[in-house]
């Protein structure tokens, strides 16, 4: 049994932030009801994997092991087949923009007088409240808001996005937990609430330790430079021989070790590396020492060094080369499914692990409505109806 076997969850969802948050849900055993536009389905199904691929990554990645029902909000009897599934369901999450599911009646109010134990969250680019409540956005619009391309990059040069949807999985995450601590609440008291979650908001909090650097010192952080603009030591990326190795912090009792592993013993008594916390300028200077040393040598060799001085170090790895790394298939991070299309196929998997309640990844995504009528006979509609349903647009 997974953690949440019995619950069900009702996926309204878009691209990344409203599917992922409900796949998490799905991988701990609830069961999750993918509702999507009849004939277009979540825009996620209309992004390629590549040029040549048309094989949806954001789709299959962030929808497996949920059922697809297809229902159109927009028409009043695909309104009431909704509502009648909220009465059967625990959770709703949603990140359609602001106000849009209440325009199609069906919003937390409605809602929730049909099933008043229903969790319905609602994710968001800026927040409920405010001018920009429902100004559309993206990603893309929560990273730049919220600051975090502002630290990307080095001194000098120009802003650079984060080259993946961070700000689409931190809210994701975020819409996760709210929701796992509604459903606790209402074990206490037997009702349900709306829980919202922007990706603006995610975007802060993901920056909490940077923004309250800026707050008690009146100093914006500024940009990573390699490392971490606030955390001023031997903590960034370096260049080797043969590309790039992360050098993961050398506490003050390693620093011999440290010294000695890459050949430099003579920076043991350097008077400008003494002090326990570095300032911008004493890491500047010891970076201007460290990189010619480390250009010497392939990553490889620098690991093992570092691995026997003691000292916290990683491979600076793209794509291919993390997936070959078996930590990745021992901890169950990615898994291979047997795809009745594809074949053998990797999937990333999922990074929560529990003893009791194990939590199981779905191989697959759903085909579009591939699950509608069966859900709708759940729901007692009779096949006059669901036929009726379809000549008018609403499934």
């Amino acid at each position: 049994m997974g953690a949440l076997d019995g619950i069900r969850v009702i996926d309204a969802g878009l691209l990344v932030q409203g599917p992922q948050a409900a796949q998490t849900l799905a991988d701990m055993g609830a069961d999750v009801i993918k509702v999507e536009l009849p004939g277009k389905g979540d825009q996620a199904r209309w992004i390629p994997s590549s040029d040549s691929d048309a094989r949806p990554p954001y789709y299959i990645g962030n929808n497996r092991g949920k059922r697809s029902m297809t229902i159109d909000l927009r028409v009043s009897e695909g309104a009431e087949a909704f509502l009648k599934l909220v009465e059967t369901a625990d959770v709703v999450i949603s990140n359609f923009k602001a106000g849009t599911l209440e325009e199609w009646g069906v919003g937390y109010d409605i809602a929730a007088a049909r099933n008043p134990r229903i969790i319905y969250g609602m994710g968001t680019t800026f927040g409920p409240a405010g001018p920009a409540n429902n100004r559309e956005g993206a990603d893309l619009a929560g990273q730049a808001a919220g600051g975090l391309i502002s630290t990307t990059g080095s001194d000098g040069g120009p802003p650079t996005p984060v080259g993946v949807t961070i700000a689409d999985h931190i809210g994701c995450q975020n819409m996760a937990i709210g929701v796992l601590g509604a459903l606790m609440a209402r074990e206490r008291t037997g009702r349900g609430q709306r829980v919202d979650v922007s990706l603006f908001g995610s975007q802060i909090y993901a920056q909490c330790s940077e923004y309250t650097a800026f707050f008690l010192s009146g100093e914006v952080p500024g940009r990573a430079n390699f490392g971490h603009p606030v955390i001023k030591a031997a903590y960034g990326i370096i260049e080797t021989s043969d590309g790039w190795i992360a050098l993961v912090g050398v506490p003050p009792q390693l620093r011999e070790n440290f010294y000695n592993a890459i050949g430099r013993p003579d920076l043991i008594t350097d008077e400008r590396f003494d002090d326990l916390l570095f300032t911008t300028e004493t890491r500047n200077a010891l970076w201007d020492e460290l990189m010619p040393v480390f250009k010497t040598r392939p990553s490889a060799e620098w690991g093992e060094r570092l691995e026997n001085a003691g000292c916290r170090w990683a491979p600076v790895n793209d794509y291919a080369a993390a997936a070959e790394d078996e930590h990745c298939w021992i901890n169950g991070y990615m898994h291979e499914v047997d795809h009745p299309e594809w074949g053998k196929t990797r999937m990333v998997g999922s990074p929560i692990q529990m003893s009791d309640t194990p939590v199981v990844p779905g191989e697959f995504a759903p085909e579009l409505g591939a699950d509608t009528e069966l859900l709708l006979v759940e729901l007692g509609y009779d096949w006059d109806q669901i036929g009726a349903m379809r000549e008018s647009g609403a499934i």
